[in-house]
């Protein structure tokens, strides 16, 4: 069993590690993965269908602060974050961003897939440009209804489990 903080890398080794010229079809997507849930393992297991080696970059807490999630956010911190994304089995590697976007480590590595939930379009995807001029291609997975952090969070508040 590999121990998931091997698969946690600073973006520097990522890039290193997996730029191109490359054998593998390297599926990148990112977001804060919060709290995780169904809604994130089912996205999880679906882009890593789309290739051989699938990275999810997580914002940083600053990063992740900055999108205005609600009071509070994150609760679990990058370091955990990250942790638990590695534990899963669809999931080949973890590294991080602190801008608002990823579109600079996307514009580095410049993965053959670039994934994002279905509430994207391929007009608000960061690093789709970049992506797409490199030959790669841009895809939208449809998210599982009902299924949401933000949702989680406000029920946990109210006191409810409603879902």
């Amino acid at each position: 069993m590999t121990d998931p903080a091997a698969k946690v890398l600073p973006p520097d080794e990522l890039v290193r590690r997996l730029g191109r010229p490359r054998a593998n079809r390297v599926v990148f997507t990112n977001g804060v993965f919060d709290v995780l849930h169904r809604g994130h393992v089912d996205y999880l297991a679906r882009a890593k269908a789309l290739g051989d080696v699938l990275v999810v970059a997580v914002n940083t807490d600053a990063s992740a602060r900055r999108l205005g999630k609600g009071p509070g956010r994150p609760i679990n911190t990058q370091d955990d974050r990250a942790y638990v994304l590695a534990g899963l089995e669809s999931v080949d590697y973890v590294t991080w961003f602190d801008e608002d976007t990823p579109r600079e480590l996307i514009a580095r590595l410049l993965p053959d897939v670039l994934v994002k939930g279905g509430d994207y379009t391929r007009d608000t995807i960061a690093g789709a440009d970049e992506v797409e001029a490199a030959g790669g291609r841009v895809e939208t997975i449809p998210l599982v209804p009902g299924r949401s952090t933000t949702g989680i969070v406000q029920r946990i508040r109210q006191g409810g489990t409603d879902g």
